[in-house]
């Protein structure tokens, strides 16, 4: 159905008095649209769209004057009532218009739900299809208007002076005629807005209407937490969305007024009551966080104080939490190991969170996919979840029927769809902040809800789901909707729970539409299948980061919630902000995970046979890690062992923000270096964090080699000295025989000569002294 966007063509819009500056020579084609428009067969039918060349002669047609309809009171005109039209006219062309005069204008009546939308769509003044000027001295006279200037206008009429006829709903408009410059002489309609009127003279069947308020906002807090368990807030914005005035707070008050069913989320409750611990902290956008200032404090517990009181005696649905979306869960997520878990994970906290904050009683049992689109993917994961009641729309599950029939109606599987009327519930989207384009929605809704009533005379059980999170202009327009309806007679207000034990209609579809008629425009704002894969990765690293604290909840919880929102419908067209999201849960996770740690060491010298070597655990978590195993592995059993083995593990349990060495005790069989690995694990034998490497170095040897090398010594030593006592001997010969030769010459003599203590053949030392400088750096070890 093209409703959804239906609705923007009634809008004052630029777009809207661009269409109307083409020429006239075009005007009777939207004339002949208008006569030869067939009653729609059904309410889910999609209404005619013009063409561009119709309607920019309908826009030409229709002439330099806008008029806006800013309020229309009452909006179901009843017999004794008297009709206040308020507005305002612009003249938006080149020339003064004069002798202005305003004019209320009754159409014919409108006999389907589908000729009601199409009143929006007709631009131009067509004589013959606007209807008759009310006339009389209901009318508001300008003189003058002068270009580029607004002059609002009132007008009052009782409701028996409008010529009304039988129940229904009636094609209303207010035309601008008058002079121009160009056209003295001749009075001509210069500018009209439509709308519609409900007209009710007297009590008939009654509609039951049930219509839901949905409090739900955007993501708002992250996976972190500080000492205290303090959450830590994406930004401010659900600051100002609960502060006096700001679109959640209006919500609240409003809702107070109506009967109404609320739909929430209960991950907006958990963050509102965040804030109103007051020990909250928000990121800001250099990266830094803040503490919750006092002020906001304040507001979040008064919002709750005044939420709590609101919903005391109503029906309450809550969602599952962080309102994941279903149908990306359904087409990209299901397949995906964990992804239903968390789904039923998110349902199963939704009733105790808002059981404990809001202190009612909530309902679990519906799913609320995107703009209620349904498809079989999408009720199997809804119902594979724990919800038994789907909330979808017409435009999804259509019927071919002349009548709107009851929203429930059994799909099959113990299922029930809560199918929601797709025109009610579009008729309050788009720029809504302008007083006309309010009018106009509350105005095309009250028909609407007349239309349907008068189909038949069966009564008829109805739910309108608009928008899951309705601006404030949005939320007011809806209310005023409500409160009309409250104060008519052709509809009384019913919960959720008792539309849904309604008798369901025989004759509506209960057929759910095949995946392909799911809406293109909505599954190109899914969540793809790697965001589940990621999301799958970070449960997957959470789950061997849990095994080893002493209170896991205190990880555990703000990491599943966390990883609920990650799945949220709010992401839909913010695929980046969605991703940076993911990337910074797991990417904190992994900060958290790395807090454990072994403690990085440099060489280790081994002074005898056997030692022990310390490896030391670093825990910068606050609470404490226990259920590890240290274990230290030779990569040369060989030469070094550990305990006596290639490697040898020991249970590790240390107390937050502490650390704790364990030794282990090791054997060299040979000099050298050898690399040891030291590892955490966990109980289960997962590997636990990076592994530290370092070397073993045996700096002494054993008693066997000592004496081989001793004996080697001796060996040198001693043929050394047989060396040097032969050089001795020899020396002295020489020496004799040249005493001999040269006879006795003054000086000579053993006291005379050469100290005897070095003679001049003696060999040098072929090494330096010891170094008495310490030895190389090197962790000590116990012997």
């Amino acid at each position: 159905m093209a409703q959804a966007a239906d609705f923007q063509g009634m809008s004052s819009s630029p777009g809207r008095r661009w269409l109307r500056r083409t020429g006239a020579v075009l005007a009777g084609a939207p004339l002949l649209a208008g006569f030869l428009q067939l009653p729609s067969a059904g309410p889910a039918a999609a209404a005619p769209t013009a063409t561009p060349a119709a309607a920019e002669a309908a826009q030409d047609a229709s002439g330099p004057v806008s008029v806006s309809l800013d309020k229309v009171t009452p909006g179901v005109v009843t017999e004794d009532d008297t009709l206040t039209v308020s507005g305002t006219v612009t003249n938006t062309g080149k020339q003064a218009v004069t002798e202005a005069r305003v004019d209320l204008r009754l159409g014919e009546s409108l006999q389907t739900r589908s000729s009601i939308e199409d009143v929006s769509r007709r631009t131009a003044f067509q004589n013959g299809v606007e209807g008759e000027a009310v006339g009389g001295d209901h009318t508001a006279e300008f003189a003058r208007l002068e270009p580029k200037v607004s002059q609002p206008f009132t007008i009052t009429v009782p409701a028996d002076e409008l010529g009304l006829g039988s129940a229904g709903v009636y094609q209303f408009g207010v035309s601008v005629s008058g002079r121009t410059a160009d056209q003295p002489w001749a009075e001509q309609v210069l500018g009209i807005q439509r709308t519609v009127l409900p007209w009710q003279p007297e009590k008939g069947t009654s509609t039951r209407t049930t219509f839901l308020w949905p409090l739900i906002s955007s993501v708002q807090m992250t996976a972190e937490t500080d000492e205290q368990q303090a959450p830590v807030f994406l930004n401010d914005s659900l600051s100002r969305e609960i502060a006096p005035g700001g679109r959640l707070d209006r919500m609240v008050s409003l809702g107070d007024r109506l009967d109404i069913t609320w739909v929430v989320d209960p991950d907006l409750l958990a963050a509102v009551d965040a804030m109103a611990d007051g020990s909250y902290r928000v990121k800001t956008e250099d990266g830094r966080t803040v503490a919750g200032t006092q002020q906001h404090e304040t507001q979040a517990n008064r919002w709750l104080a005044k939420l709590s009181s609101a919903v005391e005696d109503q029906e309450v649905v809550a969602l599952p939490y962080g309102d994941p979306d279903l149908a990306s869960v359904a087409h990209n997520g299901r397949n995906v190991s964990g992804t239903l878990n968390h789904l039923k994970e998110a349902t199963g906290v939704a009733a105790e969170t808002v059981r404990t904050i809001l202190h009612v009683e909530p309902s679990t049992e519906y799913a609320w996919p995107v703009d209620g689109a349904l498809d079989p993917a999408i009720k199997n994961v809804a119902t594979s979840a724990g919800a038994d009641k789907v909330i979808a729309r017409s435009d999804s599950l259509k019927d071919d029927l002349s009548y709107t029939p009851s929203a429930a109606r059994p799909i099959g599987g113990g299922t029930t769809a809560v199918v929601a009327d797709a025109w009610l519930s579009t008729a309050f989207e788009g720029d809504l902040t302008m007083a006309e384009n309010s009018t106009l929605a509350v105005q095309k809704f009250l028909a609407q809800s007349v239309a349907i009533t008068q189909q038949t005379n069966k009564d008829r059980s109805i739910v309108v789901a608009p928008q899951r999170m309705p601006s404030a202009s949005q939320a007011q327009a809806m209310a005023e909707a409500l409160t009309a309806l409250r104060e008519g007679s052709w509809s009384t207000p019913q919960p959720l729970s008792e539309a849904v034990e309604d008798d369901p209609d025989p004759r509506a579809s209960t057929t759910v539409p095949p995946q392909s008629a799911y809406p293109s425009a909505l599954r190109k704002k899914e969540l793809p299948r790697d965001a589940f894969e990621q999301i799958a990765e970070t449960q997957a690293k959470l789950d061997r980061f849990k095994v080893i604290l002493s209170n896991e909840d205190r990880v555990v919880t703000p990491f599943g919630r966390a990883m609920n929102r990650a799945m949220s419908v709010s992401w839909r067209g913010h695929a980046g902000a969605a991703g940076d999201y993911r990337a910074d849960v797991k990417a904190y996770l992994d900060d958290l995970a790395d807090q454990v740690s072994l403690i990085d060491k440099s060489e280790t010298k081994l002074s005898g046979h056997s030692a022990t070597i310390p490896v030391t655990v670093q825990n910068n978590l606050v609470q404490g890690v226990e259920g590890l195993v240290l274990r230290l592995t030779s990569t040369n059993p060989s030469r070094l062992e550990i305990d006596g083995q290639k490697y040898d593990e020991q249970p590790i349990s240390v107390s937050g923000g502490h650390s704790h060495s364990v030794k282990f005790t090791t054997s060299a069989n040979a000099n050298g270096p050898v690399t040891v690995v030291a590892q955490l694990y966990t109980e289960d034998g997962h590997a636990y964090g990076r592994s530290v490497a370092f070397d073993v170095r045996a700096t002494e040897v054993t008693a066997t080699v000592m004496l081989v090398i001793g004996g080697g010594v001796l060996i040198l030593v001693l043929a050394g000295f047989r060396m040097y006592t032969q050089r001795k001997r020899a020396a002295a010969r020489d020496e004799g025989d040249a005493e001999a030769a040269a006879g006795d010459e003054p000086g000579d003599g053993a006291e005379g000569g050469p100290d005897a203590s070095e003679q001049a053949s003696d060999p040098r030392p072929d090494t330096s002294a010891e170094s008495a400088d310490p030895s190389a750096t090197g962790e000590k070890v116990d012997r």
